[in-house]
C-alpha cells in the first residue's frame, strides 16, 4: 500500500528540458530579466501567467493570496483591491509586501519584494470600470496600487533540484546582484 509520501514523491516534476539561468549572463537590471521571463510565460500560452501570490503583513505574520498583475511600469507592479479589505488594511498598516510568480511549465519563479504605494483616484476608477463585474456605479473604496521593487529573486528549477537562484537588491537608483546558494532538496 502506498503512503501519501510515496504518492507525492511519484508526482511528475518539471517538464524536460528546462531553460537554464546562467548567473554570469544575468543583466544588471532585474526588470530586464523579469520582462523576458514574463513575456516567455505569456508566449507559452499557459493560463494566467500574470497570476501571483501576493503576501502582505498582518501583525507579525505574512499572509498570502493569489492576485493578478494589472500592469508594470516605472512605478512598479500594479494590482488592486478594496482599501477596507484585509489586504488593504494590512497595506495601510505596513506597506512592505511581496509578489511571487510561478511559471510551472518553465520551472521559473520570481519573488518581487518592495513597498506598496496607492495610485491616483482616477487610475483606480478606470481600473474599477474595467472589471468584468462593473455595473456602472463608481466604487470609492477601490484602489489601484503599485509595488515598487526593492528586491528580486529569480529561481530557475533544475532537474537535480539544485535550483539556480539570482538575487537583486536595490541601492538607491542602482541594483546589485549575485547568486543565492541553496542546498539541493
Amino acid at each position: 500500500m502506498s503512503t501519501l509520501r510515496d504518492q507525492l514523491a511519484a508526482l511528475p516534476s518539471f517538464p524536460h528540458p528546462l531553460p537554464v539561468l546562467d548567473p554570469e549572463q544575468a543583466p544588471e537590471d532585474p526588470h530586464e530579466l523579469f520582462s523576458r521571463w514574463f513575456q516567455d510565460a505569456i508566449d507559452s500560452g499557459q493560463r494566467q501567467p500574470h497570476a501571483m501570490t501576493f503576501t502582505s503583513i498582518d501583525g507579525e505574520a505574512a499572509v498570502g493570496r493569489t492576485l493578478i498583475v494589472k500592469d508594470i511600469d516605472e512605478r512598479g507592479f500594479h494590482f488592486s483591491t478594496h482599501r477596507t479589505s484585509r489586504k488593504g488594511q494590512q497595506i495601510e498598516a505596513n506597506p512592505r509586501a511581496s509578489m511571487i510568480f510561478f511559471w510551472r511549465e518553465s520551472g521559473r519563479q520570481v519573488r518581487v519584494t518592495g513597498v506598496v504605494h496607492a495610485l491616483s483616484r482616477e487610475e483606480s476608477e478606470r481600473d474599477w470600470q474595467a472589471r468584468p463585474s462593473y455595473t456602472g456605479s463608481p466604487n470609492p473604496d477601490w484602489q489601484l496600487y503599485a509595488l515598487e521593487p526593492r528586491e528580486f529573486e529569480f529561481m530557475q528549477a533544475r532537474e537535480d533540484r539544485n535550483h539556480t537562484r539570482v538575487e537583486y537588491i536595490r541601492h538607491g537608483p542602482t541594483w546589485s546582484h549575485g547568486t543565492v546558494d541553496t542546498p539541493a532538496g
